[in-house]
């Protein structure tokens, strides 16, 4: 279980991760372009509020499948319902205690633009983004 929580700490919760750090991925549709948040992957049994679900907003756009959560208060994306698998939550690993977006060298980019659930198809790799530190 991981500890998590919004910027301003107004909500937090724990969740368990499916594939742990095995897989994180960034994607390329309009929104997750502009939010620009690394993702992991949980079961939506398997995470848990432990304060401040109230303080949680709603935004969903084009078939309204997916659904993102923000904090109202700091306006921090917490976590969304996957349009491609509606079962999945993608978890924003910044809102995750002790990891940062940067501790991934390398992070597959998915391809949103051409979505899976409207290609028919299965999640596309069209890219990765590297950070390289220089200390």
């Amino acid at each position: 279980m991981h500890e998590a929580a919004c910027h301003c700490g107004a909500v937090q919760f724990r969740v368990r991760l499916l594939d742990g750090f095995d897989w994180v991925w960034r994607c390329t549709c309009s929104y997750c372009r502009m939010r620009g948040a690394i993702a992991v992957s949980a079961r939506l049994e398997d995470i848990a509020f432990v304060q401040g679900e109230g303080n949680l907003t709603l935004y969903q756009f084009n078939t309204g499948t997916a659904k993102h959560y923000f904090c109202k208060i700091c306006g921090i994306y917490t976590h969304h319902q996957r349009r491609s698998d509606p079962s999945l939550f993608g978890i924003n690993v910044a809102c995750l205690a002790g990891v940062s977006p940067f501790d991934f060298a390398e992070v597959p980019v998915v391809d949103g633009v051409a979505h899976p659930s409207d290609t028919g198809g299965g999640s596309r790799q069209v890219g990765v983004l590297r950070f390289e530190a220089l200390e």
